[in-house]
């Protein structure tokens, strides 16, 4: 989770949203990935989705049901749906959905949730490791930008 939170500062300085994601096997990191969404122009290209993406076409792999992602914050409800199409084991994240559109001046909901308690694929969770590090990140991007 400590290399989570380390990418979501990473993708600020490289000029995108606060987002980082691992995959982990066997208590090994075998993939990470940041928010992307401004430096490839790809407003898809999220911490979760983008990791999924990249390593399942670099490894051939698309059942991760043996493996653990951590994100530094909870994903959206697309990043939850490739979650569900790969199978993931289990999702450990940071601050919450609720946690970053409070910081938005909104009302959020569980996303990862809603996607997986209505899916046929159900990955175990474990939410807010590292929330007040994640949540500080958070705060510090988005009083000065917006999101998207």
């Amino acid at each position: 989770m400590k290399e989570a939170v380390a990418l979501s500062e990473a993708a600020v300085k490289h000029g995108n949203e606060p987002f980082g994601a691992v995959l982990v096997k066997d208590g090994e990191i075998v993939y990470t990935n940041e928010n992307q969404i401004y430096s490839i122009n790809d407003p898809t290209f999220h911490a979760e989705a983008g990791l999924i993406r990249r390593f399942c076409a670099e490894t051939g792999i698309t059942d991760l049901r043996e493996y653990t992602l951590y994100s530094s914050c909870e994903p959206c409800f697309m990043c939850s749906g490739a979650m569900v199409w790969v199978k993931l084991g289990r999702l450990v994240y940071g601050a919450s959905n609720t946690d970053l559109e409070e910081i938005l001046g909104n009302k959020g909901c569980n996303c990862s949730r809603i996607v997986f308690d209505n899916s046929f694929w159900k990955p175990e969770i474990t939410e807010g490791i590292l929330r007040d590090q994640a949540l500080a990140i958070l705060e510090s991007y988005f009083r000065n930008h917006q999101k998207g």
